[in-house]
């Protein structure tokens, strides 16, 4: 499975991050250990929803959507 995930900070209210991996669970580990420079100085993150793909590129086609200005309305509106 591949999945499209939505992570909220914990300390700095509103800083949110959209990301895409096929081991969700590796992958917030990773976030909330500080192995990402994009999301470790916002530490700690919580996941606020994710969604699971079969095929890696629609996966990655709906990660591209959601970092888009209408994915960013839909997501505020819909998964936030």
């Amino acid at each position: 499975m591949h999945y499209v995930y939505l992570l909220e900070s914990d300390r700095v209210p509103g800083e949110r991050y959209i990301g895409a991996t096929a081991d969700l669970k590796r992958r917030f580990a990773e976030h909330n250990a500080g192995k990402s420079p994009h999301t470790s100085k916002y530490l700690p993150w919580r996941l606020i929803t994710y969604v699971a793909f079969a095929d890696q590129t629609k996966a990655e086609a709906f990660e591209r959507y959601l970092k888009s200005g209408s994915g960013h309305a839909f997501a505020r509106k819909r998964l936030w």
